[in-house]
């Protein structure tokens, strides 16, 4: 997959199959619009194109009011989009002046000025333009004035459920990480660089990395502990850990800031100011409060016993 950084920079000799979006996670619906995209392409002998911007038009909009939360980081998107086969990832930067274009201003400048499309596929509640003015309808309208055709996959359904990236938000603030990776059909990334902290889970047998999160906007999953598999940033090995995401209220009960602490349950070693991937695998409890250190140390025992089991048939959800 080739990547781009501007609409107005992109060319092609061959048809050009578009869709358009913000594809947050990648999910399960998103994979069947690209499929989709795919076939087209391959149909016209031709090549598919995603356009997507950056930062996401919310920021921009409502920059003090957003409240967004992402699934992906920009790099993470990256990745899982090309890990689809798609051929081009086309990222326009998203400005004020862009927000304020109305529906044929958007299509002028970013198709008809840019990357040329023969044929466009949306997903079945995409919105464009000023406000959110541009529809299927509409687009198809345009399509025939600036000579492309335009096609709306409907939702896609797993399990008789309506797959959305809202859906996979809910799951994934909620703890369900499970769920959540039946739609996105690969566990849910976390990355960030540790951190010092206080130190308190080594006296206990159980030393804990604190992740700093390295996307503001990335969302962290609900409170809880996890069985996940962890990778040290440039290395090829996932490790089997534990996740506790929380206040800790048995050690620091004061505290209402969420961390994110992380055991491997083999080995581990010093590694302050690295970057480690996260990839959630389950989620094993809620956060307690426990009476006192010993207490928090027997659940530890039992968390960590758990999560081996839940790992030890789980590694080919991280196998590349």
């Amino acid at each position: 997959m080739k990547v781009h950084y501007s609409a107005l920079e992109f060319s092609a000799d061959v048809p050009v199959v578009l869709t358009i979006g913000t594809f947050d996670g990648v999910h399960h619906g998103h994979r069947a619009v690209i499929a989709l995209l795919k076939r087209r392409a391959a149909e016209l002998n031709g090549t598919s194109v995603l356009l997507t911007f950056d930062p996401h038009p919310r920021t921009v909009i409502h920059p003090e009011h957003h409240r967004l939360r992402l699934l992906n980081s920009l790099e993470e998107r990256k990745q899982l989009l090309a890990s689809t086969g798609l051929d081009h990832l086309v990222i326009h930067p998203f400005t004020e002046e862009l927000s304020r274009m109305t529906p044929i201003e958007y299509v002028r400048e970013l198709f008809e000025q840019g990357i040329r499309p023969k044929a466009v596929i949306i997903g079945y509640d995409h919105r464009f333009g000023r406000n959110r003015e541009g529809t299927f309808e509409s687009l198809k309208n345009l399509g025939n004035v600036f000579g492309f055709s335009v096609e709306s996959l409907p939702a896609q359904t797993v399990e008789n459920t309506r797959v959305s990236s809202t859906k996979v938000r809910e799951a994934i603030e909620s703890g369900k990480v499970q769920q959540a990776r039946q739609w996105l059909l690969k566990p849910y990334p976390l990355s960030g660089t540790v951190v010092k902290g206080r130190q308190v889970g080594r006296t206990i047998g159980f030393p804990t990395a604190n992740i700093k999160n390295a996307d503001p906007l990335k969302l962290i999953p609900g409170k809880g502990v996890y069985a996940a598999f962890v990778q040290y940033h440039g290395e090829h090995d996932w490790h089997p850990a534990m996740v506790n995401i929380g206040t800790r209220p048995t050690v620091d009960p004061l505290t209402s800031e969420s961390l994110v602490e992380v055991h491997l349950l083999v080995g581990g070693r010093n590694c302050y100011d690295e970057t480690l991937h996260l990839r959630f695998v389950k989620r094993l409890r809620d956060e307690r409060v426990f009476d006192d250190l010993a207490g928090l140390k027997a659940q530890l025992q039992i968390d960590s016993r758990a999560a081996t089991l839940c790992l030890n048939d789980a590694s080919h959800l991280v196998a590349q």
